[in-house]
């Protein structure tokens, strides 16, 4: 109604949209089909006469809401009103179902109904209509559920809705609705009716693959040699593993019945939900068009995947995420590992993977072997489970003890120092980064092909980890994975050319912002841009544009317009020169401090100082530094031992009761000052690694000058925020294996 079209109309243009939107994604299907084909009025109709044969179905007469103003029976969409659910709050519920609280819902239970279209209050008229007698059936379905859960590890969100289904009793369920839009119903006296969408949209699954092939027989009635695995949002679960199973046992034909049902909580958006209907959030056809690409895209909701409780899409987190996880962990260890080895004899290897005698009695390689040989064991277990969130994670694992293997092996003093050391290492890097494509394959195919492309292999080579070939055992030697002599292809940067170039984004009407490293998401205002951008509806959307092109217009006017030349030569000066303060407030940035991981070795009482610590910590130098730190009466000494902390390396040393501090440990402190806490990177950052901030770049000074307050002025802005991670201003502390947090203060200020 919105978009003024047939239902028809509709579907063929989303069709087409979402089959453009999956290809851009990378989401490949054997047949990408749709239920408004003549196989599912088959399939269909075949289904529902089984279930009349066999006396699963009822006639009954039921009461619908009518609108007299648009006459006709409302559709469970077309009406909203308040949740009759006890203790659910929600006033604008749907006919079929209430998002808040996830009860399924008759338009009749209702309170205070609304017809969606003219706002008018339906009444109640009859209607005769058939029904699936569910609570016939429910010893046949009792029995699927209890053998099925078990052996095909339903995740527990699937079986606890499930359970509430059986508990609350089951109830005859309607199957037909008084629309024109659906299978028709093959009954005389229901030829104006047509099946009601979750009776006969499962069965599109079926009628799809029939479209695919005539065979569709041997994979939907072959329950012995085949298993079926289902994805869906934890609201659609009652109709896969109530109605559907229900439908096709009443059949008593011998079906592929659902193996594995893989279940999500919401993922919100910001501040709310997604909402398909009202337009609310960042969906595929969007997606595409803020030119992130689609690996970034696919990382994102996978790493955000809500699998046993609801998540949230922020965009402050996506570009976290981008900066810390895809481009200084992943994309950085494979950059450096591949540029390393290409570049000419004498400073690499001249783009051929060295040989690599004694790698497993090296120390530091067997022991990321034994790592390397666990992570895989994790990834396989939680992808064989359906745990792809930690499949993913345990992969990007990989990654990080790779960085770290990298910087404490100092691999660039070792090739002049050590050669076979290096030629260790090299080739054990590589290893893991050929590694790292098969698994993250599944996730990011485009970029896993991207790196074998430049690993000059073909994507055929992958590892397939099945245990017939031997290969999980191959993780315990990842110096092995690639032969001694293999001449790589071309390196080059991976997600830093991403961040540079994909993300020119036209974010608000006539601007665009070229960032470097995500900078626009780093402003509170391009944020909200987007916040605004994806809410509301289709039509709200369409009325935003025009008012924003219209704006736009006026503002191109007011750009054109010559302003009189008027004002003092004094006025004129006075306003160059507050251009130029502004402009050198501008330059204090935030990259000029030094702040690094580093890891305290030791910490002990200062000599002659109550409240002081000295601490020896290595911040990646030859040596350790000695840092005081005024600590005492907060963190106790044995939590002050061996832990990773950030370091302020750039200041000047200063003597503290007789000892020279050369360097600031960063902490958080509350709005009293009683409760401090030390700011802490992720327990796989390597220590020495400079913290970055996402949209800043450049070298730091090598000592902040006292005159300049470059550190007062920037201190002002360090912050922890809601979530207890560190900021500058919006941007987190990053490092190659994530963002640097703190323990429990929040919004607290950061010294």
């Amino acid at each position: 109604m919105e978009e003024k079209c047939s239902p028809k109309e509709i579907c063929d243009k989303y069709h087409a949209i979402h089959d453009e939107v999956y290809k851009w994604f990378d989401i490949k299907f054997d047949k990408f089909g749709r239920t408004s084909s003549p196989q599912q009025t088959e399939i269909c109709q075949a289904i529902f006469h089984k279930l009349m044969k066999n006396n699963w179905l009822t006639e009954n007469t039921m009461q619908q809401l009518y609108c007299d103003t648009c006459q006709r029976f409302l559709a469970d969409r077309l009406v909203e009103g308040a949740c009759p659910t006890q203790g659910c709050t929600n006033k604008a519920a749907r006919g079929d179902q209430c998002d808040k609280c996830s009860h399924m819902l008759n338009p009749t239970e209702l309170i205070d109904p609304k017809c969606k279209v003219c706002k008018n209050t339906p009444h109640i008229r009859e209607t005769d209509h058939l029904f699936l007698e569910l609570p016939l059936l429910k010893e046949k379905l009792v029995d699927y559920i209890n053998d099925t859960s078990v052996a095909g590890m339903w995740s527990q969100n699937a079986i606890q809705a499930t359970n509430a289904w059986l508990k609350e009793g089951l109830k005859p369920r309607c199957i037909t609705r008084d629309l024109k839009w659906g299978v028709p119903v093959p009954m005389e006296k229901y030829k104006d009716k047509v099946f009601y969408v979750w009776f006969d949209a499962p069965i599109g699954y079926v009628s799809i693959t029939a479209s695919y092939t005539p065979e569709w027989e041997k994979w939907w009635k072959n329950p012995d040699n085949v298993e079926l695995f289902q994805f869906m949002g934890k609201d659609n679960v009652p109709f896969h593993t109530i109605m559907f199973p229900s439908t096709l046992l009443g059949t008593g034909e011998n079906w592929t019945m659902m193996k594995t049902i893989s279940v999500t909580e919401y993922l919100n958006y910001e501040t709310g939900k997604f909402s398909k209907s009202k337009g609310i959030g960042v969906f595929g056809n969007d997606a595409k068009n803020t030119n992130i690409p689609p690996e970034v895209w696919r990382y994102y909701l996978l790493t955000s995947r809500p699998e046993a409780s609801d998540t949230l899409f922020t965009w402050t987190d996506l570009q976290a995420k981008l900066n810390s996880e895809l481009l200084n962990n992943l994309g950085n260890f494979i950059n450096r590992v591949l540029s390393f080895i290409a570049k000419p004899a004498g400073a690499g290897y001249d783009s051929i993977i060295p040989d690599a005698p004694g790698a497993e009695s090296h120390p530091s390689t067997s022991e990321l072997a034994e790592k390397t040989s666990k992570r895989v064991e994790q990834y396989l277990d939680a992808m064989e489970k359906v745990k792809l969130k930690q499949g993913l994670k345990s992969a990007m694992g990989i990654s990080s003890d790779g960085n770290a293997y990298l910087q404490e092996s100092e691999f660039w003093k070792l090739y002049k120092e050590d050669p076979v050391s290096c030629a260790i290492v090299i080739k054990t890097s590589v290893g893991l980064v050929y590694l790292l494509t098969c698994l993250l394959e599944p996730f990011m195919p485009s970029f896993s092909n991207e790196v074998q492309r430049q690993l000059n292999l073909s994507p055929e080579e992958n590892l397939s980890f099945s245990d017939g070939k031997g290969e999980i055992v191959k993780a315990k030697t990842p110096w092995d994975f690639l032969p001694a002599g293999h001449k790589i292809g071309r390196p080059t940067p991976l997600f830093e050319e991403l961040v540079r170039l994909a993300f020119k984004i036209f974010l608000s009407v006539g601007h665009y912002y070229t960032p470097h490293n995500l900078q626009w998401l780093q402003k509170d205002e391009n944020v909200s841009e987007h916040r605004k951008k994806y809410a509301g509806s289709q039509a709200e959307r369409r009325s935003q544009e025009v008012a924003d092109a219209e704006a736009m217009k006026i503002a191109n006017q007011l750009k054109s317009t010559t302003l009189s030349e008027g004002g003092s030569k004094k006025e004129q000066k006075k306003q160059s020169g507050n251009s130029k303060s502004k402009a050198a407030e501008a330059e204090v940035s935030i990259v000029k401090l030094d702040i690094r991981v580093g890891l305290i070795r030791k910490a002990e009482k200062h000599p002659d100082a109550d409240s002081l610590y000295v601490e020896e910590i290595d911040v990646g130098e030859e040596a350790p530094r000695t840092v005081v730190s005024g600590l005492v009466k907060y963190i106790p000494l044995e939590e002050m031992q061996n832990r990773k902390v950030c370091v302020l390396c750039n200041l000047k040393p200063v003597a503290m009761r007789g000892i020279k501090s050369h360097a600031m440990v960063l902490a958080a402190s509350s709005d009293d000052h009683t409760k401090v806490e030390l700011v802490e990177p992720p327990a796989d950052a390597a220590v020495g690694e400079r913290v970055t901030f996402a949209g800043h770049s450049g070298e730091p000074e090598a000592s902040l000058s006292g005159k300049s307050k470059v550190w007062e002025k920037l201190a002002a802005d360090l912050h922890s925020n809601g979530e207890l991670v560190a900021c500058y201003k919006d941007v987190p502390f990053t490092t190659s294996a994530g963002v640097c947090k703190v323990k429990t203060l929040a919004n607290a200020e950061i010294r």
